[in-house]
């Protein structure tokens, strides 16, 4: 039995292999993330079914369903969407390229640096700059602390081990001077700073979605076209060079892939964490570890979990709305203490 399809252009300009069991799990999981994306749609203060659900996406709902399911849940649950596959996306480029299956955005770094800038936001500016200036500043922390773990494991080169032991620093260095400000700020400023750390999409808008989209569309096929380099990369350096691949390169090309997608992620949802670290493995399990499959495999589940995770957080405990990232940390934490443990004598 044939395990590969062979796609070709008609004039033979392009041609690539598929794992059957890959477009498999691809197809199952559209089918579950389409599947809860209209469940999620229709639960709420005022449940809504299936059908009726489907006719208001199409345009022949009732005023009231048309402004719950379409002003007030769709954007919501389509930013839900964009974070999961931007995070879990990034979590795959880090852990291929410091070949070390803890590392994610969260661990390295990535999101202490939003999370400081964020919190500097509500403690210096708030109330004197629009709120709309917050994901700019999460995402230029993001972008800074990136830049500077970067330099920092700079020494001919950056070497993976470096690079993951200087962003475990850099991330412990940001969350203590994230903690003295909230200490330090005014109670307001400190509420809005824990929501923000723990993670939360509730009021998410069409203007959101708008923020988020061009950064998905762009950067998530730019991972799946440099993926044939995590491969290469995982092999090693020395082996990555021997095969002629410029490995500095395409580490700091896939490392600003990687910085853009959670940047824009935590910018507009929050520290949302363990995304990245979770479905890179679930992936990997149901595919192998090739990153041409991988990388969208792991975009759909880290989708499915946060888009789970939030549905769970405003309908659970009604009327109140929980912020998202309690439940993703919930189920992370037991994971990343599972990772440890498994990997403790390697």
């Amino acid at each position: 039995m044939k395990q590969l399809i062979v796609v070709r252009s008609k004039k033979g300009q392009f041609s690539f292999l598929v794992q059957k069991r890959t477009v498999i799990q691809l197809s199952v999981l559209t089918a579950m993330l389409i599947i809860v994306f209209v469940m999620s749609l229709g639960l709420g203060n005022k449940g809504t079914s299936p059908v009726d659900v489907l006719k208001t996406l199409l345009g022949q709902g009732t005023a009231v369903n048309s402004l719950i399911i379409g002003t007030l849940r769709l954007p919501r649950i389509i930013v839900a969407v964009l974070v999961g596959a931007a995070l879990s996306v990034s979590g795959s480029i880090l852990q291929g390229i410091i070949r070390n299956p803890l590392a994610s955005p969260d661990i390295i770094g990535i999101t202490g640096g939003a999370a400081f800038a964020a919190v500097a936001f509500f403690t210096y500016f708030a109330g004197t700059v629009s709120i709309q200036w917050l994901p700019v500043a999460a995402f230029l922390g993001a972008g800074f602390v990136s830049i500077v773990i970067y330099l920092l494991a700079w020494n001919k080169g950056v070497t993976s081990t470096r690079l993951v032991l200087i962003g475990i620093g850099i991330s412990a260095a940001t969350s203590s001077l994230t903690m003295l400000m909230i200490v330090l700020s005014p109670i307001k400023a400190a509420s809005q700073a824990y929501i923000w750390l723990t993670g939360s999409i509730y009021g998410a808008s069409w203007d959101n979605v708008y923020a988020l989209l061009p950064w998905v569309i762009v950067f998530i096929p730019l991972a799946l076209i440099y993926s044939r380099n995590i491969n290469v990369q995982e092999l090693g350096d020395d082996v990555a060079k021997g095969l002629g691949a410029s490995v500095q390169l395409h580490r700091f090309l896939l490392l600003i892939i990687s910085v853009a997608l959670a940047g824009s992620a935590v910018a507009i949802a929050g520290a949302i964490g363990f995304i990245g670290l979770i479905a890179p493995h679930i992936a990997r399990k149901l595919v192998g570890p090739s990153f041409g499959g991988l990388i969208p495999v792991a975009a759909l589940i880290g989708s499915l979990m946060l888009l789970i995770a939030d549905t769970f957080a405003r309908t659970a405990f009604l009327p109140l709305d929980i912020p998202a990232g309690v439940f993703t940390a919930g189920v992370g934490a037991p994971f990343f203490i599972y990772l440890l443990y498994r990997n403790r004598n390697k």
